[in-house]
This record gives structure tokens, C-alpha cells and sequence, in this order.
């Protein structure tokens, strides 16, 4: 079975944006230490460069798919493309969001999901004939509602407080345990570590 894998940018006090959805907070290190880090985070997971700038990130149009073939995300992590006139962020994966405000037509190549995200996942990890994962992108609602089925963890923890704003995981009272498989520090201070589900 196909696995849910939250993939997703982190500050020290769990927040996943600011009180607005800001996100241009997370500090990237000097000009190198920059292009470092986002060169090995687009080694690792093409995928999830966004498709008009896969080209600027040294990833070739027609790129095979290394870790996922499908995207899941809620309108707050769909809504800064939209707002830049960009219906399909990632026209290269199969793409879903989950809202129940957003038009069901917004676009041709995005499915838009209006309920029950579980039951969504839940299907989507049962697809036979797909090898790779399918990636949770966002945001703390979703990934709350959908906690039951995430896989693995793969966080991206930057080093910075943000004080207020969007926690990684907003749902209910549900401790979940999570072993650490890798963790990898990057020059600009950001350490990425993917956790595994603790049992599976």
C-alpha cells in the first residue's frame, strides 16, 4: 500500500505559517548556504518544486518522479498560487484539494475535494498499480484531520520562532509516536529529519 508522507517547512514552535498563511519568514542562510540547501531538498524530492519553477530549479520537464505521484493539500497551502493567477501548481503530479469554499472547476488537472479527507487518503493509499507515495502538503487542518493516515514525516525544522500562526498538526488530542529514521543538518542552520510511524 501506497504511504501518506507529510512534507512540510517547520518553525521551532511548530508552526507551518504565520497568522496569515505568511511564509517568506523562514530564514534560507546567506546566498550560498541557499542554494545548497534547496539544490539537496530538489535532489531528494523533485516532486514537490512547484512546476513553473522546476525548470529555474534545475529539474527537466519530463523528470521521472522519485518519491511521490500525487499531492493532497488544503486551500490555505493551494491559495498563494491561486492568487498568482497559477490554477496548477504542480501540473506534473495528480492534484487534490480538500476545501468545501473553492469552486469545483478551478481548474481541469485539479481535483477539488469538499469532505471527508480521510476517507480521500484512504483511497488514494489503496490505488493498486502506483509505486510511489502520495504527499500531504498542507495545512494544519488537513493534516490534523487526516493524522490516522500519515505515514511518515518528513520536516523541514528552520530556525526560527514564529510566535503565532498555523500549526503543523491542528486537530484533536491524539498523541502519535514517530520514530526517527534519518536527520540531516544543512549549513543555513535548517535540519530536515523523516520519521516514521511508530508499529508500521
Amino acid at each position: 500500500m501506497r504511504k501518506l508522507v507529510y512534507y512540510v517547512g517547520v518553525t521551532l514552535d511548530g508552526r507551518i505559517a504565520g497568522p496569515g498563511g505568511e511564509f517568506d519568514f523562514f530564514p534560507q542562510g546567506d546566498e550560498r548556504q541557499a542554494a545548497a540547501y534547496s539544490s539537496a531538498l530538489t535532489a531528494l524530492y523533485p516532486e514537490t518544486v512547484p512546476t513553473a519553477y522546476r525548470a529555474a530549479a534545475g529539474v527537466a520537464a519530463d523528470a521521472p518522479s522519485r518519491r511521490f505521484d500525487t499531492v493532497v493539500m488544503g486551500l490555505g497551502s493551494y491559495r498563494p498560487a491561486l492568487d498568482n493567477g497559477i490554477t496548477s501548481p504542480y501540473a506534473h503530479l495528480r492534484q487534490y484539494v480538500v476545501s468545501s469554499t473553492l469552486e469545483p472547476d478551478v481548474d481541469p488537472a485539479v481535483t477539488v475535494v469538499p469532505g471527508d479527507p480521510l476517507g480521500l487518503v484512504r483511497r488514494l493509499k489503496q490505488e493498486e498499480g502506483r509505486g510511489l507515495d502520495v504527499w500531504l502538503c498542507g495545512g494544519g487542518k488537513l493534516a490534523g484531520a487526516v493524522l490516522p493516515e500519515i505515514d511518515e514525516m518528513v520536516l523541514k525544522h528552520y530556525p526560527v520562532v514564529a510566535g503565532a500562526g498555523i500549526p503543523a498538526v491542528d486537530g484533536a488530542f491524539d498523541p502519535t509516536a514517530f520514530d526517527v529514521a534519518e536527520r540531516t543538518a544543512f549549513p543555513n542552520g535548517v535540519t530536515l529529519t523523516r520519521l516514521v510511524r511508530a508499529g508500521r
